[in-house]
């Protein structure tokens, strides 16, 4: 399915949405937010983005090596929100397996 996070692919999601990033970048690569047993989920409710080598799998805060922190999760809670605006009538828990909006919350309370 096509991603219901991000329309342009020609942009990594973080270097644009965080960064401010306006030029064309090469060499993206697709993330699902969601992996293990739930990447056939993010594939089927289109919860990808576009990154570059560095956010993906090679920087110091690359998703891949920060799982369930920083960017990764910064990814999985803005997939979630978007899952539950676009799928209203879909328990998100239910088929991913865990709240991400509340992973932090109690840090701040």
């Amino acid at each position: 399915m096509k991603s219901i996070m991000q329309d342009d692919k020609s942009r990594c999601y973080i270097c644009a949405k965080i960064y401010g990033r306006t030029t064309i970048q090469r060499g993206l690569e697709e993330h699902h937010i969601f992996p293990g047993n739930n990447r056939n989920n993010s594939e089927k409710y289109g919860l990808k983005v576009y990154l570059c080598p560095e956010h993906h799998q090679f920087g110091e805060d690359a998703v891949h090596k920060n799982p369930n922190e920083g960017y990764d999760l910064l990814l999985k809670q803005i997939g979630q929100a978007r899952f539950q605006q676009v799928h209203k009538d879909l328990d998100f828990i239910a088929i991913f397996g865990k709240n991400y909006l509340n992973i932090g919350a109690e840090e701040h309370t």
